[in-house]
């Protein structure tokens, strides 16, 4: 996308202010249902094509699409422009977890071991981590905005009927947008922190000050066997805590194949975090020393200096004004595959991102930004969709083929269906499994190297509809798993992509010699 001349985004805003209609760096003028362009009201406010609620990765690249289809976009932010991955979740964690990775990986292999003669530098790591985090300002993200010529409003927005959102300004004020075609909801998640005796006044850590916090505890109790919890385990205790996990269920990592819960579980273990299994809190208080004393379920307590609760997530939508358009506040949000919300009627409200609940993953939302942005500017200039599977105008990719990757020692990487989740939905299915230490690539890669793959195959199609990693450095193989699994190759024809020798991409090769026998 070409520069845009920021003077040139503010003369636009300056037009809207007084009525008029905006149609930044030469886009069209917006077309009505009735293939006539619209006319605007003065009381309307200001008047934009498309208004999207949240600045995040996800609001980020639908206004992108948006704009580059062709229609002007109003974004609307309350917090930092760029969103809980820019500064509170993906890129902090993952920098406080690249060098525990690092340092874990040269400890694994003979010659480099030898060179690693101290622990991790807890404040360097820290002061790297708040690089990433841009210190928690967001100018550059907003520099971008100008340029991709998206009118950023800051604020606090709600529905008010529809395609109309009210935004409650910092100073106090109201704006009223208006949107010509759509209102796209982008507005994410929120920590979900049970509500436990002494919670609401213990300062309990959620993923955001385990993200963002400046100092190392003592002790750091992780309530959750999850990814928040077990990446932010990793983590802190690579920077020196002393780390209980609480773990409700009888495994780690739930969502995914079970071996990789029981291989991070070991490696966490052997690390020194004390995952106990079965347990949970009940009760929460805040000493007057400073500590955190946590009565424990199956009995007895447990006293820390800090507690993280990574106990799941809620939709950021109990102040969003749904009930104006006949929904349900602080509830998940309803899409069909196009992204477009149901019960509100007609085709003018979308929500994409993690409080819709198709897919609850950065780049899954970044996903549906870029599908539903291409629909609502389809749909405003009255071109014909494509919503066949797999179409340019649906998502199809978060029912068959989300990916994710868990940074944990060691990692975790996952494309399309678990086996139980294809035998659920009455697939007939076949789990192919390999000893990833026995891959030479493996074997080069770390003395000693301790992994497992897992393809699981559709024996009616014979394509693979979800493939699985455990092992160091395995984070790298999820794409190639993403695009087997999303283009459903055939297996016969997977058997002519040759793996590069020697790599742990080799793993393929022997999953389908094992399939085939």
């Amino acid at each position: 996308m070409e520069a845009v001349d920021v003077n040139v985004v503010h003369a636009a805003e300056d037009m809207v202010a007084e009525g008029a209609p905006i149609f930044p760096h030469g886009a069209s003028p917006s077309i009505g249902d009735d293939g006539q362009a619209d006319t605007i009201d003065p009381a309307d406010g200001d008047v934009f094509d498309v208004v999207v609620v949240g600045a995040g990765p996800t609001g980020e690249n639908l206004a992108d699409r948006v704009h580059a289809g062709g229609l002007s976009v109003a974004i609307v932010e309350h917090e930092l422009v760029g969103g809980e991955c820019s500064y509170w979740a993906c890129m902090p964690s993952k920098a406080l977890l690249r060098p525990v990775a690092a340092v874990a990986d040269a400890r694994r292999v003979a010659g480099a071991a030898q060179a690693v003669t101290g622990a991790v530098d807890a404040g360097a790591v820290l002061a790297r981590r708040d690089e990433f985090a841009a210190n928690w300002k967001d100018d550059g993200q907003v520099e971008w905005l100008d340029k991709a010529g998206l009118c950023l409003v800051r604020g606090h927005g709600r529905l008010d009927g529809e395609r109309r959102v009210v935004v409650r300004t910092p100073d106090g004020g109201e704006r009223v947008l208006t949107a010509r075609h759509a209102v796209a909801l982008c507005t994410g998640t929120q920590a979900a922190v049970p509500d436990l005796p002494g919670v609401s006044s213990a300062k309990v850590w959620t993923s955001r000050e385990a993200t963002s916090a400046k100092q190392v505890p003592g002790r750091l109790a992780v309530i959750g066997g999850g990814v928040v919890a077990v990446e932010m385990a990793t983590a802190w205790r690579a920077l020196g805590s002393a780390v209980t996990m609480l773990v409700r269920d009888d495994r780690l990592l739930t969502g995914m194949e079970p071996f990789v819960g029981e291989i991070v579980a070991e490696t966490l273990g052997e690390s020194g975090v004390d995952v106990r299994f079965g347990e949970s809190a009940t009760a929460v208080e805040r000493r007057a020393d400073g500590t955190v004393e946590l009565t424990l379920g199956g009995g007895g307590s447990l006293t820390a200096d800090e507690v993280l609760f990574a106990t799941g997530r809620r939709p950021a939508t109990a102040d969003l004004g749904l009930e104006t358009v006949g929904l349900k506040p602080g509830g998940w949000v309803e899409v069909d595959d196009t992204g477009v919300v149901r019960g509100a009627g007609g085709t003018w409200l979308y929500a994409a991102g993690d409080l819709n609940h198709r897919a609850l993953l950065t780049h899954q939302g970044k996903y549906q930004g870029r599908i539903f942005g291409g629909v609502i500017a389809d749909r405003a200039f009255g071109r014909q969709l494509d919503t066949e599977p797999w179409g340019r105008s649906v998502a199809t990719a978060d029912l068959h083929a989300v990916t994710q990757v868990v940074f944990s020692d060691p990692e975790a990487a996952a494309a399309g269906l678990t086996l139980e989740q294809a035998r659920s939905k009455g697939l007939r299915v076949r789990a192919v499994d390999y000893d990833l230490g026995q891959v030479a690539g493996s074997a080069l890669y770390a003395d000693g190297y301790r992994g497992q793959a897992r393809a699981v195959v559709d024996l009616d199609r014979e394509v693979l509809v979800g493939v699985t990693f455990v092992g160091p450095g395995v984070a790298e193989l999820v794409h190639s798993a993403a695009m087997a699994v999303a283009a459903q190759v055939p297996v016969s024809r997977l058997w002519h992509v040759v793996p590069a020798y020697p790599t742990i991409g080799e793993v393929w090769l022997r999953l389908l010699e094992t399939y085939r026998g």
